[in-house]
């Protein structure tokens, strides 16, 4: 990362998939994750989804690199520092993510498998993510909670639904069922969930339809 390692500690523009741009200090970089500090929130975007890093303009290069200690996501400087340890090391704390569409998702990671996330949302309760989707997440500081809900209303626990590690198999196991694509803001990827093989995806919409997709293509999938 001898490229990226040149704008370490200096305010940088960045933009990553889906055209989406930030502005802050690169405070780190891992195999195949880097952290910048906006000045408000650290973001933590895996390297998959990085299309161009800059030296920002028009900044003041006197400002201090504000890095908070407490920050439950920061790691030393070594080898330890990647996208699946860190999702790992995040589980159970508050986050919010972005993954598709003009929102983001809040909650908390729950389980983290070989291809894809398992995340708590108390709007779209269970959600199974691809890790190739997700863009970027950003840790709540220790006194916040999503929407401010009491933390009994946010219970961090397990989910309760049996997981194998696969995304494609994980999806596989809601065949028969009214299942949601996306968060559903295509209409075409709500239906009923006729098969899964080979990645590829057939849903029966509400007119009977058969629709196909392909399945490195979804993003996240829950049930209504």
């Amino acid at each position: 990362m001898k490229g990226l390692n040149q704008f370490l500690d200096t305010d940088v523009e960045v933009v990553i998939s889906g055209d989406t741009r930030f502005v802050g200090t690169l405070i780190d970089i891992g195999q195949d994750i880097f952290v910048i500090f906006d000045g408000c929130n650290y973001l933590y975007i895996p390297l998959l989804h990085l299309h161009q890093m800059n030296k920002a303009i028009n900044t003041n290069t006197e400002k201090p690199i504000l890095i908070d200690p407490e920050d439950p996501m920061m790691e030393a400087e070594n080898n330890s520092f990647s996208y699946r340890n860190t999702l790992n090391k995040v589980k159970g704390k508050f986050i919010e993510i972005y993954v598709t569409g003009d929102r983001s998702i809040h909650g908390y990671v729950t389980s983290v498998l070989n291809d894809y996330i398992v995340f708590f949302s108390p709007v779209f309760k269970t959600l199974f993510i691809s890790m190739h989707h997700l863009k970027w997440f950003t840790p709540y500081s220790t006194e916040q909670t999503p929407y401010t809900l009491d933390n009994s209303q946010l219970p961090v626990v397990p989910s309760s639904v049996s997981l194998v590690r696969n995304f494609e198999e994980q999806i596989k196991k809601y065949v028969g069922q009214l299942v949601i694509f996306d968060m559903g803001e295509v209409p075409e990827k709500v239906g009923l969930l006729k098969d899964v093989s080979n990645n590829i995806i057939e849903l029966i919409n509400a007119s009977g339809e058969s629709i196909i997709w392909k399945l490195n293509h979804l993003k996240t999938m829950h049930l209504p």
